[in-house]
């Protein structure tokens, strides 16, 4: 009778136990790891770097990028098959998936915390969805042009006032979708931005949205707090005369930094990053890398910016320091080094190495590894402090 008493007890108070241990813990410190080969995930405590623990069942993670709800416990992965999931941080499980397209590149989260977007390659546009329920609440197909075909869309941010904006590839379009009124989306469209427009960022301010041409040097500006917003050019022909290198894999200016009075951003088919004025968007210096940039990240205080390069010379990170503009440390982590995340205030750095299957850990002022996690070909490390940011 005690054993069965015991069992019983075991059986109760478990779940009571779990969903305990869920409420208690804060959620401000952890964070997650992709793990690309597998369809997987890992939770993080950022603090105590270590692991807690793995969510499977994710589908193509190749390109997997996530956001976070504002009380930051659950993540939205969007993986590159079309695959929408929800993963709850504190039990680490898969609330629910949802195949929303064929192929996918990435999402947003709105500022209200309550919509949730996906930018499409396949068949071409946006899909928005309730984030508690992961229902579908509207469909932005991406059609331009007399044929009404539809474009890939790239460079899927939020901004404030419950607005989307991303870019048509194939078009050349900036588009905005409003859902401040509440029922399906206003949509406002600027054509002729330039051609092949490949990734997007917004200031942090939710104010300038600047697109990336891969067709041409130069980029497509908005300035959000205009009272008739227009798309301007800026660093018209930066690489004019000339000759572009092969592009093995395009920078992502989702990974741009914000340094001071100084925009840090990835040049496309060159070994360079680009410094440029955050006011008045004119360059104000280059600084030669190692090799083709993926991200440029800059430490949440702005002095220093972190890049990490396209194959074959992914085995390297330099670290720019910005008053200077100078590249002060470089160091190898090892074979393909795919991404790096801040602290949110930047005393660490955490350094995805997929080809050893790692994570690194390192000091950002003394430059030391302080820690290392197995982690299966890991890629996009994300913390939960983006939540509160505009843009990640």
């Amino acid at each position: 009778m005690r054993l069965f008493l015991a069992a019983l007890a075991i059986l109760v108070f478990a779940p009571c136990v779990e969903l305990q241990a869920a409420e208690l813990r804060g959620t401000g410190d952890l964070g997650i790891v992709i793990e690309r080969a597998s369809g997987s995930l890992q939770v993080i405590d950022v603090t105590a770097r270590r692991a807690l623990g793995r969510v499977e069942g994710l589908g193509d993670l190749s390109h997997a990028s996530a956001v976070f709800s504002p009380d930051q416990r659950y993540a939205f992965v969007f993986g590159r098959d079309g695959g929408l999931s929800k993963v709850d941080l504190l039990s680490r499980k898969l609330v629910k998936r949802v195949m929303q397209a064929g192929n996918s590149i990435g999402g947003a989260i709105s500022d209200d915390g309550r919509l949730i977007a996906v930018s499409n390659y396949k068949p071409g546009g946006v899909r928005v969805f309730d984030s508690e329920t992961l229902a579908p609440v509207a469909d932005i197909p991406a059609r331009y042009g007399d044929s009404g075909a539809r474009s890939k869309t790239v460079g899927l941010v939020d901004a404030p006032g419950r607005r989307f904006i991303f870019t048509l590839y194939d078009a050349g379009e900036i588009w905005v979708a409003d859902f401040s009124n509440g029922g399906g989306p206003a949509i406002t469209k600027f054509a002729g931005i330039g051609d092949l427009p490949y990734d997007a960022l917004i200031t942090g301010d939710g104010r300038h949205y600047i697109a990336g041409l891969f067709g041409e040097d130069g980029l497509a500006h908005i300035d959000l707090w205009a009272a008739e917003p227009r798309v301007e050019r800026i660093l018209d022909g930066y690489g004019r005369g000339e000759e572009k290198l092969p592009v093995y894999k395009m920078p992502h200016l989702e990974g741009w930094a914000r340094a001071g009075d100084r925009l840090m951003l990835p040049a496309v088919g060159r070994h360079e990053v680009l410094a440029v004025d955050a006011d008045s968007f004119q360059e104000v210096g280059r600084i030669a890398v190692h090799g083709q940039p993926i991200f440029a990240v800059a430490r949440p205080d702005g002095r220093q910016v972190w890049v990490n390069f396209a194959h074959p010379l992914n085995d390297t990170v330099q670290v720019i320091d910005v008053p200077s503009q100078e590249v002060v440390h470089s160091f190898k982590p090892g074979p393909a080094v795919l991404h790096l995340e801040f602290t949110p205030r930047g005393h660490e750095v955490w350094i995805s190495v997929r080809d050893s299957d790692k994570v690194e850990v390192y000091d950002t002022r003394s430059f030391e590894k302080i820690a290392e996690l197995p982690m299966a070909k890991p890629s996009g490390i994300f913390f939960t402090a983006r939540a509160h940011r505009i843009g990640l």
